[in-house]
């Protein structure tokens, strides 16, 4: 008797512990953003690029992206030089999804405004599991690339 209320009561620790404490392995993801731009639009079209590091126990997905400059703006994908939308990119647990120049970017479409070279792109970005979060991209010069470290 005193080994089953004994194991009862352990059990009900831990799950209050799992549950409430946080005591869990899988701390979720932990989302960052870093290195965002946004080379000076020549036409109704831009690109923006930036890295979204995930420094937590969990992956996570980019679902969309939101900006006052145009009303259109999505995710594309570039393979063997096509470039497609996709519904979603993956952020991998103690990971990073990198958008940038040749690669997988976001594109905003039939802009509002054409933003000038150092200007600010109010975006916010939606995730599977996290909340949005939201990021002023600076407005570079057309031929902008950054450095590789």
């Amino acid at each position: 008797m005193i080994r089953r209320g004994t194991s009862f009561a352990a059990a009900v620790a831990v799950s209050a512990c799992l549950a409430l404490a946080g005591c869990s392995a899988d701390d979720g993801p932990k989302l960052s953003v870093s290195g965002a731009f946004m080379p000076q639009p020549v036409d109704d079209m831009a690109a923006g690029f930036l890295t979204v590091e995930n420094s937590g126990g969990t992956a996570d997905r980019l679902t969309s992206v939101t900006s006052d400059i145009a009303d259109d703006v999505t995710i594309h994908e570039s393979k063997n030089q096509r470039m497609r939308e996709v519904t979603s990119f993956d952020i991998p647990a103690d990971g990073a999804l990198a958008l940038e120049r040749g690669g997988n970017h976001i594109m905003f479409m039939a802009l509002k405004q054409r933003p000038e070279q150092g200007d600010k792109v109010a975006i916010e970005l939606h995730f599977e599991k996290s909340d949005p979060i939201t990021v002023e991209i600076p407005v570079k010069e057309t031929t902008y690339r950054p450095q590789q470290h």
